[in-house]
């Protein structure tokens, strides 16, 4: 079983986007059994908080809820628990860093990594109100993750 955990600062707009999106992915493709796909925040200013609206009219446009989900913050212990931490920015994976100390395993990704701009961070909408190009970015970083995993259907679901 592949095991990812989504991060970004609040857990409330772009990693569980990532994760709910994963998931349908997943299903889509008939592998969700080879998958556990969560999401977390490195800071702890929304925990407890409900998927940001923005992100559910997005993922409700497509068919996907994400009723039921909370903002929950990552821990050093999910090291262990994960084989892939996926940042959505660089100021994630400086955050993540800090509370990892280190990532010796490489397990660390920005998402952008398994697409052609492995340099690019994924806008926070937060701030920018755009979810969707967020969604957008996001989709095509998931299409990359699955390629980069074996599973090149995944380029079919766009």
């Amino acid at each position: 079983m592949i095991k990812i955990l989504f991060i970004c600062h609040g857990n409330i707009c772009r990693s569980p986007m990532a994760e709910f999106l994963l998931r349908d992915m997943t299903a889509k493709l008939n592998v969700t059994s080879n998958f556990h796909i969560a999401s977390a925040a490195t800071s702890t200013e929304e925990i407890g908080n409900p998927v940001h609206r923005g992100t559910r009219a997005v993922l409700q446009e497509l068919g996907i809820s994400a009723s039921g989900k909370t903002a929950v913050q990552m821990t050093r212990r999910d090291y262990d628990k994960y084989d892939y931490l996926i940042g959505m920015d660089q100021w994630n994976i400086r955050n993540m860093m800090r509370i990892l100390r280190g990532d010796p395993e490489h397990k660390v990704y920005r998402l952008l990594a398994f697409t052609d701009r492995p340099d690019d961070d994924i806008a926070d909408p937060w701030y920018t109100g755009d979810f969707e190009t967020t969604y957008r970015d996001i989709r095509e970083g998931c299409t990359g993750l699955l390629k980069y995993l074996g599973y090149p259907g995944a380029c079919r679901l766009n």
